[in-house]
């Protein structure tokens, strides 16, 4: 397993301070929001894809994936019907899987609440065909690169279209692409499941079709700086021999970003290294 920093976490640094940064606590990579890259990260030229591609590598630290995709440029939406949106939206979902192959990522997570939200269709039947035709062109594209499109699944409060995992594998598994799957949210899933975070990983990580985790309390803070507790989340990771990533991503940067990020890396690395040490 892979540990990385969503990057607009330490935004107000420069990428190769957040670069430096994520390294020296300990992170294995950054997980890029391109909205903190450019507001029109679809335009982001080759040149400077290679150039942060390889401050990254200088830095000793990898660039893993990308999440937050539809927040920039603005009037993108994942389940709107509108020729003109569906156009845009389609080249805009292609093109950040093309830019997390230029960066070296592996992963693409797809969350934007607001760019999912069904009342932007015609209706509710027009808003999942939609997503489902763009999800499965970003599927497509995803595989044949090496990287995994993820629909991520959200809190209904957050948004009203795929709000639970076992919505995310109907989805996936009706869509059929190989390069699409689903992800787990901690804090989504604290808001939104049925079940236990740890019951929930133990129900559908045998199925291979949770691809990624982001770690965050449901308190919207870092693991171990709120109520809920990890240690069965972890145990649960190991036992299934969990081989992929996993970001911490907080909405809360209290006191600030820098703090919370060495506190996160610290607190997950320290209950996989007792993991480690019990067995």
């Amino acid at each position: 397993m892979k540990l990385s920093l969503c990057n607009e976490v330490v935004r107000d640094l420069s990428f190769e301070e957040q670069c430096r940064l994520a390294a020296a606590l300990r992170y294995d990579g950054l997980e890029i929001a391109p909205f903190t890259l450019s507001p029109e990260p679809s335009r982001i030229s080759a040149k400077e894809r290679r150039h942060l591609r390889q401050v990254a590598a200088d830095n000793g630290i990898a660039i893993t994936g990308l999440h937050w995709l539809l927040t920039a440029p603005d009037g993108l939406s994942l389940t709107n019907d509108d020729a003109a949106v569906v156009a845009r939206t389609r080249d805009h979902m292609l093109a950040m899987v093309e830019l997390c192959a230029d960066l070296g990522g592996n992963v693409l997570v797809h969350g934007s609440p607001e760019q999912r939200q069904m009342r932007h269709a015609s209706s509710r039947e027009a808003a999942r065909e939609t997503a489902m035709a763009h999800l499965a062109a970003a599927g497509d594209a995803a595989a044949p690169a090496g990287l995994v499109y993820c629909i991520e699944p959200l809190a209904p409060q957050m948004t009203d279209f795929i709000t639970t995992v076992a919505e995310a594998v109907a989805l996936v598994e009706a869509v059929g692409s190989p390069g699409l799957e689903t992800m787990l949210d901690t804090y989504a899933a604290a808001g939104g499941e049925a079940e236990p975070t740890d019951a929930l990983l133990e129900r559908w990580l045998p199925g291979g079709h949770i691809r990624h985790i982001h770690f965050n309390d449901r308190s919207k803070r870092v693991p171990g700086l709120g109520d809920d507790r990890f240690a069965k989340i972890a145990d649960c990771l190991k036992r299934h021999r969990y081989d992929g990533g996993i970001a911490i991503e907080p909405f809360d940067y209290h006191p600030d970003g820098a703090n919370v990020a060495a506190f996160a890396s610290g607190y997950v690395r320290g209950l996989f290294e007792v993991l480690e040490d019990i067995r």
